[in-house]
């Protein structure tokens, strides 16, 4: 299992525990870390059901942990635009599960406030040892 950063946008690890399981620990991860799960969007049953098109597992959670939530939001109230952190969990090709979180670095190269680089700090590094407690 890697951590790698994808693409300018994300963190991401490819495990080798099935699609369910990866659920269930990344959730438990970020529990640990702070990070609630707000809203879970299951992309495949969505597109089956609004366009009859068939895709593979992926399911979005909506992350967002409080402490940085409300930091963010003392500092800039229009970030909240930009949350809660996205978090996703789909199979790869190669029957390995991928677990990828937004980087919350994202929110403060939008804007010029000074205080939300500090904070996107901190949150990245919590979803960085959540992700990488899966490796363990």
């Amino acid at each position: 299992m890697t951590t790698t950063t994808t693409p300018q946008y994300g963190i991401e690890i490819r495990v080798d525990f099935p699609y369910e399981e990866a659920i269930e620990k990344v959730t438990a991860a970020l529990k640990e870390e702070g990070f609630g799960v707000l809203t879970e969007i299951d992309v495949k049953a969505t597109l089956k059901k609004k366009l009859d098109a068939d895709f593979r597992r992926y399911i979005i959670l909506g992350a967002c942990n409080p402490h940085f939530a409300h930091q963010a939001l003392q500092a800039e109230i229009s970030i909240g635009l930009l949350m809660p952190c996205n978090v996703v969990v789909y199979e790869a090709d190669d029957g390995k599960t991928v677990v990828a979180a937004m980087d919350p670095g994202l929110m403060a190269q939008v804007s010029d406030n000074p205080e939300l680089p500090k904070i996107a700090v901190g949150a990245r590094a919590a979803l960085e040892r959540a992700l990488r407690s899966l490796e363990s």
